[in-house]
């Protein structure tokens, strides 16, 4: 068996995109996991349904019966960062970045991503006029790969990947009395002698 020469950088990437093999890891992670966890312009990041469709990550939101696409800073034309994980182990495979184009309802490339995403939408309470309401309520959005992979496997950073927990007035239990075992007990004894 002969061995190819190794490619060139200029080879291996493209204005358009990711090199060959990195192309082929996140179609394969995007295509194999049912959510990315998606970064736009603004917000932290947010796990997301989707599908793999003609190059894209394509997804719906934004609608009163869909995944909230707000605060994430997902409009037209901006930029936003896709994060796929590994379908065998659960953890992250690769990052990268991704131009946003927002489908215009009705268009050819909004039909066919409306097409490949009502096979995917489960439990749609209107599953026979879902594109109807997407088409009235919600966005269609393309994520198209706009580079190289900020993280893929040998290139994935040393720190913690922990994001700091958003800030809300909830509050968890507070601890157990410490008698309140001993209440119990007494309880369910008292309990027992009456029966």
């Amino acid at each position: 068996m002969t061995e190819l020469p190794e490619p060139s950088p200029a080879e291996r990437s493209t204005a358009e995109g990711p090199a060959a093999g990195d192309r082929a890891l996140l179609e394969e992670s995007a295509k194999k996991s049912g959510l990315v966890w998606v970064r736009g312009a603004g917000g932290p990041s947010r796990a997301l349904w989707h599908v793999w469709h003609e190059g894209a990550v394509c997804l719906v939101g934004d609608g009163p019966l869909e995944q909230p696409l707000d605060g994430l800073g997902l409009s037209d034309g901006g930029t936003a960062t896709v994060t796929a994980r590994s379908k065998d182990k659960g953890g992250r495979l690769i990052a990268w970045p991704a131009r946003v184009v927002e489908l215009a309802p009705g268009s050819e490339p909004w039909e066919a991503a409306v097409g490949e995403l009502k096979g995917k939408r489960l439990n749609a309470p209107d599953a026979d006029t879902v594109a109807d309401r997407w088409a009235r309520e919600c966005r269609v959005l393309r994520l198209e790969p706009a580079g190289e992979p900020s993280q893929k496997p040998g290139t994935m950073p040393d720190t913690s990947h922990a994001a700091v927990p958003r800030a809300t007035p909830a509050t968890t239990r507070e601890a157990a009395p410490a008698a309140l075992p001993g209440l119990l007990l007494r309880a369910l004894r008292a309990r027992r002698r009456d029966a």
